[in-house]
């Protein structure tokens, strides 16, 4: 009995869909990953001192030391970004990922972290507490590391950048967060501007008055997303939390960033993001 053969039409559409497999596996491993893009948006703050309208501020998020993620891409991101002068630079956690030699590996690698000319600020994120988030002598010798390198590390904790009040909170896995605590040392008749790596935070209780924009971080945006859908994969309870802005209740507003790095080294139409506030007066 002869082999059936497969007709012109059908091995050529069958070719097509393994090329065109093939170029999107390609593009999700090896372009998509390092393809940074930098945003820019107004961050409207209430109670802005004038002196500070027309202030950039750069948020950096995720940005995943480790193993998987290319050491010279960090440096080249950290090159754009101090080609911009920025005024001010938070980072909202997830500076490293799990693996042998972490300390000394991002103590190389954030030393070119850019600076803000007012000051650089950073909270930390769930990797930055080590195995399953419950080692906090990981993010003790991260945060010294960081602190030598001159950056302002905020765990329930705030700090000035001019007339700016910036609010690093803990991290939610890493059972740190405790906003009222972080809330109380800041002066609620000045402007204020909240870090809070999980952005899941903004619907638990403890937030009293707070009238502000949250700065968070943590899903990657998804890392991948069907186009004209919401990513299948988000490490949040709240699903509506991707990435970008969000109205909040309580006059609040949140920013997601989809973050620098990675943690696996696959995205698709979800760029890694670095974002360049313009501070107005909200």
């Amino acid at each position: 009995m002869r082999s059936p053969v497969l007709s012109r039409r059908v091995f050529l559409s069958l070719a097509g869909t393994a090329v065109a497999g093939t170029a999107v596996a390609g593009y999700t491993f090896a372009v998509e990953p390092e393809w940074l893009e930098i945003t820019s948006a107004d961050l409207p703050i209430k109670r802005l001192n004038p002196a500070l309208a027309g202030k950039t501020l750069v948020q950096l998020s995720d940005i995943h030391v480790g193993l998987r993620v290319s050491d010279g891409y960090l440096r080249d991101a950290f090159a754009r970004v101090a080609v911009l002068a920025p005024d001010i630079v938070v980072v909202t956690g997830d500076f490293i990922s799990l693996h042998d030699g972490q300390i000394a590996h991002a103590e190389q690698v954030y030393a070119g972290l850019p600076r803000g000319r007012l000051g650089t600020f950073a909270t930390l994120g769930n990797h930055d507490y080590g195995r399953n988030w419950r080692e906090p002598a990981v993010a003790e010798a991260l945060s010294g590391v960081l602190r030598n390198l001159g950056v302002t590390v905020l765990v329930n904790d705030v700090a000035f950048a001019g007339d700016l009040q910036l609010v690093g909170m803990g991290d939610l896995w890493a059972g740190q967060f405790a906003p009222e605590q972080a809330l109380r040392k800041s002066d609620p008749d000045s402007a204020r501007l909240v870090m809070s790596h999980n952005p899941d935070t903004v619907d638990l209780s403890g937030w009293g008055a707070y009238d502000g924009w949250v700065l968070a971080g943590h899903t990657h945006g998804g890392q991948c997303k069907p186009p004209f859908l919401p990513p299948p994969l988000l490490p949040v309870k709240n699903r509506r939390y991707t990435a970008g802005s969000f109205v909040l209740s309580r006059k609040r507003g949140l920013y997601i960033s989809r973050g620098v790095g990675t943690v696996l080294p696959v995205r698709f139409n979800v760029r890694p993001e670095v974002t360049v506030f313009t501070l107005r007066e909200g």
